[in-house]
């Protein structure tokens, strides 16, 4: 993998929109002469014409957007209040779930999940369970009282394949820059006070990171594989490992079977693979600034990540 540069940029709401007030008055005349180079301009600034910040989703508490080689994906993680089950009344929730839109590619269509968004919605839950990413207990505010709820969604905008390993990218910045505030409950009325004030960071425990391969004519390995190459493989095989170097999962849904040396070839590189990944991520130091991430390796990596706080 080649590292490019890192940038990261900070752009509040307000000083977008002046910016875009400025720009406005300054190019007015060149909206109409040059109407693309008027959006080039605006569009370097990080802003549109019309004040808005680009990729930010303003209801989220915290969200991330991954375009891994042609494959975009957004991850929106909204934090919620409700009381824990009866049966686990010391933990929280985690709800993800994987949204393949006819949007996204011919291939899919409108109407209820589809088999393939059902399994990326399972494959996700399994991570996060597997991996131990996020602890349900740290979830818990008050025993048998009031958890957190993280409803965690993830959308595809653009498909070329290799879904599982963008979404799990996404997953981990989205889940990397959420901010919860401080709850506590009133001993006299029973109920539950929230302190905007004080925010704490979530805790993530392990940082997985998935790497999948397609399998050609039952002996090549291929990283990153696009939809094409997907289609033509006779099998994929999806490995997920944590900065430990910690099997979490495979994923293996049918196909050429793999020997196993072929498999810790796999798992190998995907342990490689997690090392670059995870200098990436861990830049991802304040949850007020906006970064752009880019790598480059079978195919291009370029994350966005994102903060908003509760209100």
């Amino acid at each position: 993998f080649v590292l490019a540069d890192f940038f990261a940029f900070f752009f509040s709401p307000v000083s977008c929109l002046l910016r875009s007030l400025h720009l406005n008055f300054s190019f007015y005349f060149s909206r109409t002469v040059e109407p693309l180079e008027y959006y080039r301009r605006f569009l370097k600034e990080n802003c549109r014409p019309d004040g808005r910040e680009l990729g930010s989703i303003t209801t989220a508490d915290g969200s991330a957007l991954v375009k891994l080689g042609n494959t975009t994906v957004i991850c929106g993680v909204k934090a919620e209040l409700a009381a824990p089950a009866v049966d686990s009344a010391n933990k929280g929730y985690i709800v993800p779930n994987v949204e393949l839109p006819s949007l996204c590619a011919e291939r899919f269509r409108s109407g209820p999940p589809g088999e393939e968004a059902q399994a990326a919605s399972q494959f996700i839950a399994d991570v996060i369970e597997n991996s131990q990413m996020i602890v349900k207990e740290d979830l818990c505010i008050a025993n048998g009282k009031l958890a957190w709820v993280l409803y965690c969604d993830i959308i595809c905008l653009d498909y070329d394949g290799n879904l599982l390993d963008a979404s799990v990218f996404a997953l981990l910045a989205a889940l990397k820059n959420v901010q919860l505030p401080l709850v506590t409950i009133n001993e006299e009325t029973g109920l539950s006070e929230v302190n905007l004030k004080q925010k704490n960071p979530l805790i993530i425990r392990k940082h997985p990171v998935a790497t999948s391969f397609a399998i050609f004519d039952d002996t090549l390995l291929i990283v990153d594989p696009t939809a094409e190459e997907e289609d033509l493989a006779t099998g994929t095989v999806t490995i997920v490992t944590d900065e430990e170097g910690r099997l979490c999962s495979v994923h293996k849904p049918g196909g050429s079977p793999l020997t196993g040396a072929k498999l810790q070839d796999c798992i190998t590189r995907a342990i490689t693979r997690h090392k670059e990944v995870k200098k990436l991520i861990d830049k991802l130091s304040c949850p007020a600034e906006r970064k752009e991430i880019n790598m480059n390796g079978d195919q291009s990596l370029k994350v966005l990540f994102h903060s908003q706080h509760l209100h």
